[in-house]
């Protein structure tokens, strides 16, 4: 792609997101689109966020388990970038009737740094000893593109199909707990929904914290200091509406809640 097709996919995206309207697959648009060229695009995407008073507090990996894998059909991982706008604390309403088109939920850990990370050739080691807490968090996805037929160039980007998220009010030392073998389970509207371990995720959160380091830094992007950085989902993707209560208890670690509206 060149950079005025990139540029104008960016610009596009931006708008539906605005306009909560949705756009056809880049993916059948353009048959010689790239990760790369995705990527760039992303970047256009957020610029425009930026530009219009959203501020970077954060990054992510999605895409991670093999059941969200399977329920998408794409089966690498994506990434892409937090901002303030997406943010939401355990107590407060989140306003998916208002702002999301095809919001899907998911439980995560989310990680706060404490270090910059910059790959390539960051380690599990470097990421527990860049991290100061994780805390459980729901990270609710959604899609510009029509229903969400994507390829993995389509949802690279869509900026990894972020929608928004919410952190629970527990953090703990993630060298004192198992992050592989930490259970989670999620209910929605008091009924259990799913369950899962930190092991569906890439094997270990901690192992995609590493490869979106290693990833973003072949563009010379670090992860920095103050960030969260959404490790991925160990459960299914499950579709919300407003008027959903949902809540996920992870093991170890603590429980995060959310109320749709």
């Amino acid at each position: 792609m060149n950079k005025e097709q990139i540029i104008q996919c960016g610009d596009e995206l931006f708008e539906a997101m605005c306009n909560r309207s949705t756009l056809r697959p880049f993916t059948e648009r353009y048959e010689d689109i790239t990760i790369e060229d995705a990527y760039h695009i992303s970047l256009r995407m957020v610029e425009r966020r930026v530009a219009a008073g959203e501020r970077i507090i954060g990054k992510k990996i999605g895409v991670t388990s093999k059941a969200v894998q399977n329920m998408l059909n794409v089966h690498q991982p994506d990434f892409g970038f937090l901002t303030d706008r997406m943010a939401f604390s355990e107590g407060q309403e989140m306003p998916i009737s208002e702002q999301l088109m095809q919001p899907k939920a998911e439980g995560e850990i989310a990680f706060i740094l404490k270090k910059d990370l910059m790959g390539p050739g960051v380690t599990n080691a470097d990421v527990l000893a860049a991290t100061d807490c994780v805390i459980p968090c729901f990270e609710v996805v959604d899609s510009r593109i029509e229903n969400w037929q994507i390829k993995i160039e389509d949802t690279v980007a869509d900026n990894a199909s972020c929608g928004l998220f919410i952190l629970g009010d527990k953090a703990v030392d993630p060298r004192k707990v198992d992050l592989a073998t930490c259970g989670m389970v999620v209910e929605k509207n008091g009924s259990i929904i799913s369950t899962g371990a930190g092991a569906a995720a890439l094997g270990s959160p901690v192992n995609c914290v590493a490869w979106l380091a290693n990833t973003l830094g072949q563009f010379g992007i670090p992860l920095k200091a103050g960030e969260v950085i959404l490790s991925g989902s160990l459960v299914p993707l499950e579709p919300v509406q407003a008027g959903d209560y949902m809540s996920v208890s992870i093991g170890g670690i603590g429980s995060a809640s959310v109320k749709f509206v």
